[in-house]
């Protein structure tokens, strides 16, 4: 079983720094593929109210006879139900999809800046966590000024935000923004949807260290601090994403990886999703 290595939120709260993602998995091919991560060794499991599927992450969960305190779930409020109220009901529908009585983490997916009610909600976000009900909160693709104005008009600084980031999208300021206020940065579509892995200097380097490109990649976030969470309903390439401990990067490597930034995104402008 491979040991993955914990990060310490800003409220004292362990989060695995690898995990496992679902996002566009079928309700009804989820609960193989979690059973499949956990038996990888996978313990974090990412999903989301809009992806239809935390019912299938709670069966897999159940069935999985691993202790609730040896797993860290995580979803997300989809963008229809913020708003103080809207996002209390929203998150008790999610844990009963999920079967659970608490999350470990809690998250408000876009910004959605014309909708202008990401702090209203946030602050309901506060009462979750207050409640016991969360263990850790946060934002997925909140950009600096947004971070700014939630830093400014709430509480609790988000535990963690999660974005699009991988080699082709490095956002090296907004890491930085994070880094200075203790914020956890976390990468969804860490594989650009594949677009990275044929670079020359992924490949490269792959050949040299004798892994695939998609290990390379899942490697530099590691290395560069990121929480990562690769998604898959392969069991064979479920085990090889978690596979990614022995072995490491040099200087040179990270070097080359570094300057594959070129402002890649393959899913939408948080300033602009509304």
């Amino acid at each position: 079983m491979i040991s993955v290595p914990n990060v310490t939120l800003n409220n004292g709260v362990t989060m695995p720094q690898l995990g496992f993602g679902v996002f566009q998995v079928p309700d009804q091919e989820t609960t193989a593929a979690v059973t499949a991560a956990l038996e990888a060794g996978y313990r974090s499991i990412d999903t989301a109210a809009i992806y239809g599927n935390e019912r299938g992450v709670g069966q897999a969960l159940a069935a999985s006879g691993i202790a609730r305190d040896e797993l860290f779930v995580t979803t997300k409020l989809w963008n229809e139900d913020q708003g103080h109220d809207r996002t209390l009901a929203a998150f008790d529908a999610s844990l009963d999809r999920l079967g659970l009585d608490h999350v470990d983490l809690y998250l408000v997916h876009w910004p959605t800046p014309a909708r202008d009610l990401y702090v209203e909600t946030y602050r309901a976000l506060e009462k979750i966590l207050a409640d016991g009900r969360a263990r850790a909160i946060g934002v997925s693709n909140f950009q600096v000024p947004h971070l700014r104005r939630l830093t400014d008009h709430t509480g609790v600084t988000p535990a963690v935000n999660q974005v699009e980031l991988h080699p082709g999208l490095q956002q090296a300021g907004l890491r930085a923004f994070h880094a200075e206020h203790g914020i956890a940065t976390e990468a969804w579509s860490p594989l650009a949807q594949g677009a990275v892995l044929g670079d020359e200097a992924v490949v490269r380097i792959a050949g040299a260290h004798g892994v695939s490109p998609a290990q390379v990649v899942l490697r530099w976030h590691l290395q560069v601090g990121n929480v990562v969470i690769p998604k898959s309903v392969t069991p064979a390439r479920i085990r090889q994403n978690l596979d990614v401990f022995g072995f490491e990067l040099g200087d040179a490597d990270m070097a080359a990886l570094a300057g594959l930034d070129r402002g890649l995104r393959t899913g939408p402008d948080p300033d602009t999703l509304n």
